[in-house]
């Protein structure tokens, strides 16, 4: 056991990381696109940051114990570590609003982590700093669309909700069990919502909310018709400006698919939202999977701007494994990892300096060559055709002492 890795850990070998960097750079290549640039913030951040003012559980950390930094822990997600780069290292920057991308590892306890549950994870995804409004609220969106209309996923469907306002929907019940209802109606608990101990009053709007979800015009006419008070309406309105937006946009870009389902109940696992939230969900031959979540924050960067100036930000995750696993089941991926394009074999002990130096001048070229060194002492030349075909190696260069190549095609 102890050359394992640790529980919850794992090791991508070479296939596995050519399917993850193929997904990658479909993604990376989107975001470039868009304006966005890539930003890497520390793996290691102190306990205070990752917590994001208590909006992410402290249980959910791997901690890890300083003397002399006090308590850190690793990155649950990158949300919070941004918006304190951001905050510290970009503030007064000239010219707003900030577009920024990742790709990276969080790590992350879950409740199945005692019998070796997933601990890390890889995610790519963008932060939009210093925007708000339905506007950016679209763009962000919008750039999840072309994200996975770029990976091909075609059936997916975007569930929208309101954090403020199903937080604020949520103000009527007693302290003592408004985080029971909140925890029932984020993991679908209808039971458990029946059987907390609610008024009859408060049992039915308990059950309304944990029902406000399907198609936004179905949906926003409920939700209408409640007592809502100024923040709550505007909240909705703001919602609706982005559903239209996204409707109008959906009519002038061709092949922009963006099934939207609305649902009010969305809770999301971190607590820092205060807008719009989403999840992206598959229906594949896997299975329903959450391929990404994000949403607006507008309270996230005050925390750590030096004098607790707000900022709007909104932004969104992918979860590489979710969708390495739709990709690999629908054939989207690399089979196999990629093959060198020359083998190099020194006719003679001494053309190995020569060999060396014509697979230098192999590589020296503008586009990517794959040259390997032959390292064996063959007997004979067939061993080394043999070798060039088991890896897939198109051309043999045979150099002489003297540093002059024989070339041959492998068949």
């Amino acid at each position: 056991m102890v050359h394992q890795p640790p529980s919850g850990a794992r090791d991508l070998l070479p296939l596995d990381v050519a399917q993850k960097i193929s997904i990658e750079r479909r993604l990376q290549q989107v975001f470039h696109r868009w304006g966005y640039h890539r930003i890497i913030t520390s793996t290691l951040e102190r306990l205070e940051t990752l917590m994001a003012g208590g909006a992410i559980d402290r249980s959910t950390l791997i901690q890890l114990q300083d003397a002399e930094d006090g308590e850190l822990g690793l990155r649950p997600e990158l949300t919070a570590s941004i918006a304190r780069a951001a905050a510290m290292r970009m503030a007064g920057t000239r010219w707003q609003p900030q577009r920024l991308y990742y790709n990276a590892n969080v790590f992350r306890k879950g409740p199945d982590t005692g019998s070796g549950g997933q601990q890390e994870f890889y995610q790519a995804g963008v932060e939009l700093l210093g925007a708000g409004g339905a506007v950016a609220d679209a763009e962000v969106l919008l750039l999840l669309s072309e994200c996975l209309q770029s990976l091909e996923i075609d059936e997916w469907h975007l569930v929208l909700g309101e954090a403020g306002l199903t937080a604020t929907l949520l103000e009527p019940f007693p302290p003592n069990v408004r985080q029971k209802v909140r925890g029932a109606i984020a993991n679908l608990d209808r039971i458990a919502l029946e059987t907390l101990p609610l008024s009859t009053e408060l049992r039915e709007r308990a059950l309304l909310l944990f029902d406000l979800r399907g198609r936004p015009e179905e949906v926003l006419p409920i939700v209408a018709k409640l007592d809502l008070d100024l923040p709550q309406q505007a909240a909705l309105n703001n919602l609706k400006s982005a559903i239209e937006l996204l409707h109008q946009c959906q009519s002038k870009i061709p092949n922009l698919k963006s099934h939207i389902h609305l649902d009010l109940s969305l809770i999301q696992t971190f607590d820092y939202y205060t807008g719009i939230v989403f999840e992206v969900v598959s229906s594949s031959k896997t299975g329903q999977r959450v391929l990404g979540q994000g949403g607006r924050y507008d309270q996230l960067l005050g925390l750590f701007d030096p004098q607790g100036q707000n900022s709007p930000g909104i932004g969104f995750c992918l979860n590489i494994e979710d969708l390495h696993q739709v990709l690999l089941t629908e054939g989207q991926l690399p089979t196999q990892t990629p093959a060198s394009d020359w083998l190099v074999v020194a006719q003679t002990p001494e053309a190995s300096a020569a060999a060396f130096a014509y697979a230098r001048k192999l590589r020296d070229s503008t586009h990517l060559v794959r040259v390997e060194i032959d390292l064996e002492s063959r007997e004979t030349a067939e061993s080394a055709r043999e070798y060039a075909r088991d890896r897939r190696i198109a051309q043999i260069a045979w150099v002489n002492a003297e540093g002059l190549p024989t070339i041959e095609t492998v068949n």
